[in-house]
């Protein structure tokens, strides 16, 4: 009752999966992905060992296509399974069992495998892959959802929506730089669950997004008084603490660490996020 897109950004070195359903929290079952291997998704009547079975034959060197056979030999409910597998440098391969529930079908294409089952018809996996393509300079989990927006507009899954997930991976791409979880969000139970997963993508990009070059702004004598002002008005800070120290533990209250560049700049994005809640 599902239907789903795995991708890969080669260019970014990012995979990712997203997935909508009327299934109850169907983004702890269906998307699997590791930095600089791969993505799965897994549905249908789901096998969900396919996941992490899919990634250990990516990490062995096995083409998503040829996987497939390795996925579902000596499963007896093999025909009621789906899934798609993409490897980091975009190829893909998907599977749909004779015995899913109609409407089931998949398509892959450049860099993406699209699939989905109980939907409303043909044009829903359609639309999976019509929003991926539709901006293709777009950043990996724009597109994807862009492409859940698509199946849903087209018809989606017939029962409905519940709940909808959206990870994406990149090696060095997580919290801190340490590990691979770039993008993982998920709304378990929504009546728009889709349009709820737009919603904390922005305020993903807000708070975990690090600064671009061309957001780095010099913390001139204009900008310092006014960050001075805010540090004041949050009134956490000790008086008399460093301005530097004062502004690190600005951002940190904030929930803006990410975007932390150095004493001497200011990310463009959390200026004015905190010209917003603090007032410049």
């Amino acid at each position: 009752m599902t239907f789903s897109i795995v991708a890969a950004d080669p260019a970014r070195d990012e995979v990712g999966v997203a997935v909508q359903s009327k299934f109850l929290a169907v983004g702890a079952l269906v998307p699997w992905a590791r930095g600089g291997l791969g993505a799965v998704a897994t549905q249908a009547f789901a096998d969900v060992t396919i996941g992490p079975r899919g990634l250990a034959l990516l990490e062995a060197g096995v083409a998503p296509a040829d996987a497939v056979e390795s996925l579902l030999h000596g499963d007896s409910l093999r025909e009621q399974r789906q899934f798609g597998i993409v490897s980091a440098d975009g190829r893909t391969a998907s599977f749909t069992g004779s015995e899913c529930f109609d409407h089931a079908s998949s398509i892959i294409g450049d860099g993406f495998a699209a699939q989905g089952n109980v939907l409303a018809g043909p044009a829903v996996v359609e639309g999976l892959a019509r929003g991926f393509l539709a901006d293709p300079a777009a950043r990996l989990s724009t597109r994807l959802l862009s492409a859940l927006r698509q199946a849903q507009a087209a018809g989606g899954d017939r029962r409905g929506q519940e709940s909808a997930a959206i990870v994406v991976v990149r090696p060095g791409g997580g919290y801190g730089g340490n590990h691979d979880r770039y993008l993982d969000l998920r709304v378990d139970d929504h009546e728009s669950p889709i349009d709820e997963l737009w919603r904390l993508l922005e305020l993903h990009h807000l708070y975990f997004e690090r600064s671009a070059p061309e957001d780095q702004l010099v913390i001139d004598d204009a900008r310092r008084s006014e960050l001075e002002r805010m540090i004041a008005r949050r009134g956490y800070t000790p008086p008399g603490a460093p301005f530097s120290d004062a502004l690190v533990a600005l951002f940190g209250w904030e929930n803006l660490e990410e975007r932390w560049i150095d004493d001497d700049h200011i990310d463009a994005v959390a200026l004015g996020h905190l010209r917003t809640i603090i007032g410049g």
